[in-house]
């Protein structure tokens, strides 16, 4: 439903804040990565998740797509909510979280608080090959990300359900299209 929310920043905490959008106040909750990056400015970007439950509406932020994308494939996980997911996006940054996933590092993901042996091999088994960083171009499935034809195909097929690794390997067996159109069918009928 949102993408991102755009104003000046009314009030911070290191887990809150309050984000001015043309007269309209916006409760984001956030984690300790994305205020590190955000405690000194006055106006700021947030990508936003909207989790809507029985009774709140609740709005993430998150200093970068990195972030974002690993909050939302915690959440993917039996077991793991929110509060889990900003507790691990604020002892780890996305880079630290996929690297202790790529070497079957569950001690680490102990070391947070509230993440117990069962939950630290569940996460390391559920995200491994399904984290990729911007620091990481060798993983698996990247594709390059710079507003291109490929990264909106690849938006479009994750929209669809269509797993990370699946959407970009489609993605390249389908070849170059004169369009965005074009491209997603050609995916498509390559899964």
């Amino acid at each position: 439903m949102f993408a991102y929310l755009e104003g000046e920043l009314r009030y911070k905490s290191p887990s809150l804040l309050h984000l001015d959008v043309n007269g309209v106040g916006y409760e984001l909750a956030i984690t300790l990565q994305t205020y590190t990056k955000i405690q000194h400015l006055e106006r700021a970007r947030l990508l936003v998740h909207l989790q809507i439950r029985e009774d709140a509406w609740v709005l993430y932020g998150f200093a970068d797509e990195a972030e974002r994308s690993t909050f939302r494939s915690l959440l993917g996980i039996s077991g793991i909510g929110a509060g889990t997911a900003r507790i691990v996006l604020s002892s780890l940054t996305p880079a630290e979280l996929e690297q202790a996933v790529a070497s079957d590092n569950a001690t680490l993901l102990q070391a947070v608080k509230g993440i117990g042996a069962k939950t630290a091999q569940r996460i390391v088994l559920e995200l491994k090959g399904k984290l990729q960083s911007e620091q990481s171009p060798q993983t698996t499935g990247k594709l390059p990300m710079h507003n291109t034809k490929e990264e909106d195909a690849f938006i479009a097929l994750m929209n669809l359900g269509i797993s990370r690794s699946a959407a970009a390997e489609a993605i390249r067996k389908a070849g170059e299209w004169p369009s965005v159109e074009q491209l997603i069918k050609a995916a498509l009928k390559v899964l």
